[in-house]
């Protein structure tokens, strides 16, 4: 069985499909790029702020769930370019304090909105 959630913290679904979804104790998170859900506008000022944005907006989506960072236990995190690795990491690395989750992060050709950074996670509760 699956359960939708869904918050007005973080951005809408800009196509078919959810923020994330519920099956049993996990928690499947959508890619998140830097909209300002207040706004509906991308914050791309700098990398660091593109990231912190997405991570915002994940924190939401875990909240809603009922879980938070500290129960992620696998993120993807896509780059348009890797040498923005250093100050994506360094930004990712801040929302959490310990046992960090298993993590890949690649370099894609092109990402929704033509953002510089998206991030999935996947937690429990």
């Amino acid at each position: 069985m699956k359960k939708v959630i869904s918050t007005t913290k973080a951005p809408s679904a800009i196509g078919p499909y959810s923020q994330a979804i519920q099956t049993g104790n996990m928690i499947f998170t959508s890619g998140q790029v830097a909209i300002n859900p207040e706004s509906g506008e991308l914050v791309m000022d700098s990398i660091q702020t593109e990231t912190h944005q997405v991570m915002k907006n994940l924190s939401a989506v875990l909240a809603e769930a009922g879980t938070d960072f500290s129960k992620v236990v696998k993120t993807s995190i896509f780059l348009k370019n890797m040498d923005d690795f250093a100050n994506v990491n360094e930004i990712y690395a801040s929302y959490f304090s310990s046992d960090f989750p298993a993590r890949e992060t690649v370099q894609v050709a092109k990402l929704p909105k033509d953002v510089n950074v998206e991030i999935s996670m996947i937690a429990v509760v």
